[in-house]
């Protein structure tokens, strides 16, 4: 006869600490097998359906998918997480070196990653992830140093938010020597160190972390007070930063996320120079820079399973895998839990291009792409497929009613997103197509492109459209709007 689980969860109770008022606790999740679950440019969260800007790493679950229903995941029969019992999703954008010599770029192998749980001090009572809960981090477009400079910080009452570092662990002599200028403004080749960790910076740093098992690693923190009233999956107002400890009024205070990925950066370390003001890494996205470092998560765990573990466990860097009376119990370390990539492209090994055609920028923020359209939900996109080469800049013209409101800056999430492609024919894409097929949907606004990267530059809009040379359809990541 087996014991209830409220049986259970009373016999461990008096065992074990639970966060309180005065003293957090936490526990270390831990994955397993053969690299990550998936690598590819897959983000259910901010392009679902479609492939992404840029490739992500993944674990967890394996009903991992380019969209994904609130209790999809609940249906993963594995998770690469060593807790049966946890199917939620971890991502974050992968990382590439680029050769110095040859411009060519390789994948950055991730060594390993670890998210903590912690179950900070506080009297608010800290309650499981709702299944399907979305919560995205960091700005996929900085290109420049956040206003706090260097500090992490993660609770409102020592200022705004800045939840992402990265750490470069060193040995020897230069372990506790500053990674960077003290003087650096973050615009020049080099980040800004944190003035409160020698090992800690906001950018990339240009040394070679060599730390015992622990090369360049990247820190982020997530927001841990959800705002019930919101849907689970409005991942833009959904979550709030506590304040000393404590969520706002009306708020579930939920666990604090910690991801920890570490990037076996070391194993280039004999071809590029260190120390000099330069570095050769870049996030999949493009970014050389480093302070678009971000991350999300859709949650997929069994309630029960982290209720229990946020009441009883604090097994700290031992790992949640030891927590006393996990339910579920544990997948087996010595196998592998990975899908292929839906996306079905080449994301690994060496290449002269990022995947999704991302070109590497520059330091010192470049061309600030603009800020997602408040009417994207009333919009739709036709994209540009003929592979004809750009003729002469003519004007764009539009259909009685319509107006040409100039070229904007379109994102990897896309700024307008009614339709991704709306059915007008392949090849035979014109401005008044467009607006004809927004217009009888009901939309108000309607973009042409051809796909890319992000610039905020007139003269980027320069492709003739596919069934009318006369008319501009936008150019590389750029809308006629």
């Amino acid at each position: 006869m087996h014991p209830s689980t409220a049986t259970l969860l009373a016999a461990i109770a008096t065992s074990v600490s639970a966060y309180s008022a005065t003293q957090g606790t936490f526990a270390v999740n831990h994955f397993y097998g053969n690299g990550p679950l998936v690598m590819g440019r897959m983000d259910p969260i901010i392009s679902p359906g479609v492939p992404s800007g840029h490739v992500h790493a993944v674990q967890g679950g394996n009903a991992f998918a380019l969209t994904l229903t609130d209790n999809q995941l609940l249906s993963s029969t594995r998770t690469s997480a060593l807790v049966k019992n946890d199917k939620s999703a971890y991502w974050t954008p992968s990382l590439y070196f680029q050769d110095p010599s040859t411009g060519l770029l390789e994948n950055v192998e991730m060594y390993y990653m670890n998210v903590y749980y912690f179950f900070d001090a506080t009297t608010d009572v800290i309650e499981s992830f709702p299944p399907g809960l979305r919560i995205v981090v960091g700005n996929p477009n900085l290109r420049t140093p956040p206003a706090t400079g260097g500090l992490l910080i993660n609770d409102r009452a020592n200022g705004v938010p800045q939840p992402v570092q990265w750490v470069c662990p060193r040995t020897g002599a230069n372990s506790n020597d500053p990674l960077y200028p003290t003087d650096s403004d973050g615009l020049h080749g080099v980040g800004i160190q944190d003035p409160t960790n020698a090992g800690a910076v906001v950018g990339f740093p240009d040394q070679n972390c060599d730390g015992y098992a622990s090369p360049l690693r990247a820190d982020i923190h997530f927001p841990s007070c959800l705002n019930k009233p919101a849907s689970i999956d409005d991942f833009e107002h959904n979550m709030e930063w506590p304040t000393n400890g404590k969520c706002p009024s009306g708020f579930t205070h939920v666990p604090h996320l910690f991801y920890e990925v570490y990037w076996n950066t070391s194993a280039f370390s004999n071809r590029w120079m260190q120390g000099e003001g330069t570095q050769p890494f870049v996030l999949s996205n493009g970014d050389p820079t480093g302070y678009s470092l971000h991350a999300d998560f859709l949650a997929g765990w069994d309630i029960t399973t982290l209720t229990q573990i946020i009441n009883n466990c604090n097994t700290q860097e031992g790992g949640m895998d030891t927590c006393p009376g996990l339910i579920g119990g544990l997948n087996d370390p010595s196998t592998s839990c990975n899908i292929p990539d839906p996306v079905n492209e080449v994301v690994t090994g060496t290449m002269s291009a990022l995947p999704g055609n991302n070109p590497v920028g520059t330091w010192g923020g470049g061309k600030k792409p603009t800020p997602t359209s408040s009417t994207a939900t009333t919009s739709a996109v036709v994209t540009r497929t003929s592979t004809t080469p750009p003729g002469p800049t003519v004007t764009s013209i539009v259909a009685p009613g319509w107006k040409h409101d100039g070229c904007y800056a379109d994102t990897n999430a896309r700024v307008l997103t009614g339709v991704l492609f709306a059915n007008i024919g392949q090849n035979t894409a014109t401005n008044t197509l467009c607006v004809a097929y927004c217009a009888a949907n009901g939309w108000t606004m309607a973009g042409t492109e051809y796909g890319g990267q992000c610039f905020l530059d007139e003269s980027k809009c320069s492709m003739p459209c596919d069934g009318n040379t006369g008319q501009i359809c936008g150019g590389s990541s750029v809308l006629s709007l």
